[in-house]
């Protein structure tokens, strides 16, 4: 049997569900796979975490090193985020050098950091025009199960709510907590049959037509949006959706960072 005759079978699959008001976990619409943190797994990191949502894992860690500012911005630290989707985690993901979704995933969990204003750079600065503290924040998938973004994005505040900047090893003085403003948390919502789904597994991410993820701040503003999918949406829709995104991302909030 052909790959996309199964692709087929598998959407109809979701379709048939949710027509019916089901997904395949027993799941509402409305409700997020169980989701498990674990933090400082990587010890040559200055922050790290692993997120697990339903079986999509990705490890998160973060290093942090003196360098060179950039030439526009001489009192900025610098911050840089990457993905590597390996394929270890999904037959369609390939080696080699980054492809467009692990572009697009390190892009939008950059987005939302960057949007917030979540880490104030100029605090980042050593020396202005000489030295700054460079920030690297690497994506790690290690299975997709869907909704990768969420799980990445997760773990990208988490580990950097615990780094330690490492001004002794470098011969250097200050502080060494990363003062962090905001807790950005992304939420995926996508449409399937005119319903509307958060968290969606990796056959209701290939049923789903459109898809929003919102990247909201502890405030309920938004730092972050990014749509795909073949349809477009209403602007009744992405309000719909933004609407739903900042509140699942309130719960998640609530129970997995701290207050800022």
């Amino acid at each position: 049997m052909g790959q996309e005759v199964i692709e087929d079978i598998r959407k109809d699959y979701v379709y048939d569900l949710i027509e019916k008001g089901k997904r395949a976990d027993g799941r509402g619409f409305l409700d997020f796979r169980d989701i498990i943190v674990e933090r400082d797994l990587i010890k040559k990191a200055e922050g790290s975490t692993r997120v697990q949502i339903g079986d999509t894992v990705v490890l998160v860690g973060v290093k942090v090193e003196p360098g060179e500012p950039f030439p526009d911005t001489p009192n900025k630290g610098i911050l840089m985020t990457n993905a590597e989707l390996v394929p270890l985690a999904s037959p369609e993901f390939e080696s080699g050098p980054p492809g467009e979704n692990s572009i697009e995933l390190a892009r939008v969990v950059d987005r939302g950091i960057r949007g917030s204003e979540t880490i104030d750079l100029e605090k980042l600065c050593i020396e202005e025009g000489e030295k700054v503290w460079m920030i690297f924040i690497d994506i790690h998938t290690l299975d997709n199960d869907g909704n990768l973004v969420d799980a990445a994005a997760l773990g990208a505040i988490m580990s950097l709510l615990n780094v330690a900047i490492p001004y002794e090893q470098y011969g250097l003085t200050g502080e060494d907590t990363l003062q962090i403003r905001d807790t950005p948390v992304a939420v995926t919502v996508v449409e399937i049959r005119g319903n509307l789904l958060v968290d969606p597994n990796v056959y209701e991410e290939s049923a789903a037509t459109s898809k929003l993820t919102v990247i909201s701040n502890a405030d309920g503003s938004i730092s972050g949006l990014q749509k795909s999918g073949s349809n477009g949406l209403t602007e009744e829709k992405i309000v719909k959706m933004t609407e739903i995104g900042i509140e699942k991302a309130r719960e998640i909030r609530e129970k997995y960072l701290p207050k800022i």
